[in-house]
């Protein structure tokens, strides 16, 4: 069995909801990919700090876009904020082996035994399963894998499927001591992006949403 294209790039990535959105906004427009790839060029549409940065969000945004069926770009503009978010967070499973790896095996499986937190032990088993599964995720140093858990937790609150809370319980001397919990939202797929999905052999995307088995 060949090894997963695992990558480590998501740690320079963001979910980019709204330059996501300008995209799919201008592909509605009947401008193409090399169009959007100028116009990045010479008017910065996306707003980004550097043209390297500028660069990185085209190629990445354009990887996700390309990764769904063009038939989703008319659909996007009809559906609410939270619907076209899941869009977004389906673009990113969809082109990036190791999330969409994350979703499956961790965040389905709280959705199905419904466990509301998502605990930093659960990133921490993730990450040390998959380096005893692939060389190239072995290779890779401490301070990577926890800018990619960030990185993850950070995608799955701008995707609505995070919420941070404070919590208290005893600490050492019987003290109570604050810290930082993350109750796991449940999406609510509109029927129109279910259908997309069923129809486009995607029902896995589905699965892991809404932890069917």
């Amino acid at each position: 069995m060949s090894e997963k294209n695992y990558s480590a790039g998501m740690v320079k990535l963001s979910f980019w909801f709204l330059e996501f959105k300008k995209m799919i906004k201008l592909l509605n427009e009947d401008k193409s990919f090399s169009d959007i790839k100028k116009l990045n060029q010479q008017k910065n549409i996306f707003s980004a700090s550097s043209d390297l940065r500028a660069n990185q969000i085209f190629t990445t945004l354009s990887k996700r876009v390309k990764s769904l069926d063009e038939s989703v770009y008319h659909l996007f503009e009809k559906l609410d904020v939270s619907n076209q978010k899941l869009i977004v967070l389906i673009s990113i499973m969809a082109s990036d082996d190791l999330f969409f790896a994350f979703m499956h095996e961790v965040f389905r499986e709280k959705i199905i035994y419904d466990t509301e937190e998502l605990a930093d032990r659960d990133f921490n088993i993730f990450f040390k399963d998959k380096q005893l599964q692939s060389e190239r995720v072995a290779g890779w140093q401490d301070d990577t894998i926890k800018r990619l858990a960030a990185s993850y937790k950070t995608i799955l609150i701008e995707a609505g499927l995070l919420d941070l809370f404070e919590s208290e319980d005893n600490g050492s001397e019987n003290q109570m001591r604050k810290h930082t919990d993350r109750r796991i939202l449940r999406p609510i797929l509109d029927l129109n992006l279910e259908q997309y999905l069923k129809d486009h052999d995607m029902q896995i995307m589905i699965n892991i949403l809404t932890g069917v088995s």
